[in-house]
């Protein structure tokens, strides 16, 4: 495949492109400081330097793609706008260029679905989640809602909390409710799902959570 990935210099980012460049997928990675790369994937993937935030500025790198990826997210508990903001950008660079594929990282703490116990259904996830996220969680439901209304094959892949533990080399998925009893995955596990799900279009229009 010809991949396309947003947030490439972050944690899952870095380790989808790894991924991906280690299973033969040519790879186009836009990020704002290219140092931030490692070195080696420097040299392997088509590092290309872009503001996300406009349009213009990223219609060239995802051209020609089969799949997007946006690994956006925000580095902190404060409020933002990053994840909406992306994603708007993001989805007008496809529509234009006529690229289709669109995955995009959101957070399993946005709402209960079915699949949750009580416990994480009503206390968990609007109590515990619910405040400590709110910020992450109010800009990733804007989000969320502009890749669905965006026209485009998306998937939205919800992971639990992230561990930079080593992947195991599987995941369980559920799609459109929760994974039971998930709630970690390594954040090289959700590369790996993100590679995995790009290729398959059942998933397209579906949120398919997934956890370890």
């Amino acid at each position: 495949m010809k991949l396309t990935v947003f947030g490439a210099t972050g944690g899952i980012g870095t380790r989808l492109v790894r991924r991906a460049l280690d299973a033969g997928h040519d790879v186009t990675a836009v990020v704002r400081d290219p140092g931030k790369m490692p070195a080696d994937l420097r040299e392997r993937a088509d590092v290309v330097q872009a503001d996300i935030m406009d349009p213009a500025a990223i219609e060239e790198p995802v051209k020609g793609a089969d799949a997007v990826v946006s690994a956006m997210g925000p580095r902190d508990f404060g409020a933002t706008t990053v994840c909406r903001d992306s994603s708007r950008s993001i989805i007008a660079a496809m529509r234009a260029t006529g690229a289709g594929r669109f995955l995009m990282v959101s957070m399993g703490a946005i709402e209960a679905m079915p699949g949750d116990d009580p416990f994480t259904r009503y206390v968990v996830k609007p109590v515990i989640l619910g405040r400590l996220l709110r910020h992450g969680i109010a800009d990733m439901r804007v989000a969320e809602a502009q890749v669905r209304d965006s026209g485009l094959d998306w998937t939205i892949v919800r992971p639990p909390r992230l561990t930079d533990k080593e992947g195991k080399g599987r995941y369980r998925q559920a799609v459109d409710r929760s994974v039971p009893g998930g709630f970690t995955i390594s954040r090289d596990d959700v590369a790996k799902a993100l590679l995995d799900l790009a290729g398959d279009l059942p998933s397209i229009g579906h949120v398919v959570s997934i956890a370890g």
